[in-house]
């Protein structure tokens, strides 16, 4: 069961875990049936494992996470040039992890850690690569694939069965389309869809959901139009943007395109 007081008393531990020595598991975690949880791992207040779930690796996972059936968390990453350096995986609070998700430790390459915020679904059959960064209030749709080094951005959906390319950064706030493929980054705020991910307008029911004004919507709203059909480069107008506008939400979308990118941009069509 582990080593003596690494185990919170109050602590829920189903006689088939298994718990190896070095682990840390905290008050009221309820660890089900057939669980394996390997020496590095350190799990917050009240976190539920509901069976045959594998956690190992050098991973944190926040109070009150749960996660379900069959997923496989922290395992080391699906890259050929990894070779046993220590990396992590630190995950946020409250996240719900549905059936056959997976994620994977950092790499060297990407800094070490592979992050997911709070508060996060992230629907059956879901992968996390190495060195993601993945911010809170985050969706993934079932089998959604996120490949390394990618960013996501707070509040941000992705639709079922979309995969998003290594070294991919998506704005706050954004949503993506089922069945896409998203190859560049994606502008906060912005709708994608298509197979091969377009840019197609604002993610305009979002932020109705969240409250935001309407003169910040009617901002954007124009500010997109002006990265659609203003002159000069895509990066020019956005530092025309910068200089004309008083809405914090334009200045966010102008800040990130002017922000290093490994991929570019997805541009309105």
């Amino acid at each position: 069961m582990g080593v003596q007081g690494r185990i919170d008393p109050t602590a829920k531990v189903h006689a088939s875990a298994i718990i190896d020595e070095g682990a840390t598991i905290g008050a009221n975690c309820d660890i089900g049936p057939l669980c394996t949880v390997g020496p590095d791992v350190k799990l917050g207040d009240g976190v539920v494992l509901k069976s045959h779930v594998v956690v190992t690796g050098d991973t944190e996972i926040g109070d009150e996470t749960i996660v379900f059936p069959f997923s496989v968390i922290g395992e080391i990453p699906q890259d050929l040039k990894f070779s046993g350096e220590d990396t992590k995986l630190v995950i946020g609070k409250r996240n719900r992890i549905r059936e056959h998700v997976t994620m994977n430790t950092g790499t060297a390459g990407g800094g070490y850690v592979t992050r997911v915020g709070d508060d996060g679904l992230f629907m059956a059959g879901c992968h996390v690569a190495h060195d993601a960064q993945i911010g809170d209030n985050v969706i993934l749709v079932n089998n959604v694939a996120v490949a390394g080094h990618v960013v996501i951005e707070d509040d941000v959906i992705v639709g079922g069965l979309s995969g998003i390319h290594q070294w991919v950064r998506i704005g706050r706030g954004a949503i993506i389309g089922a069945l896409s493929m998203v190859t560049a980054d994606v502008l906060p705020y912005a709708l994608v869809q298509g197979p091969r991910a377009e840019l197609d307008g604002l993610n305009l029911v979002g932020l109705k959901r969240r409250g935001v004004a309407r003169s910040d919507i009617t901002a954007l709203r124009a500010a997109f139009l002006t990265l659609k059909q203003g002159e000069g480069s895509f990066q020019d107008r956005a530092k025309r943007l910068s200089e004309e506008t008083d809405s914090t939400f334009v200045r966010e979308m102008v800040g990130f395109v002017m922000g290093e990118s490994d991929r570019g941009f997805l541009t309105p069509k």
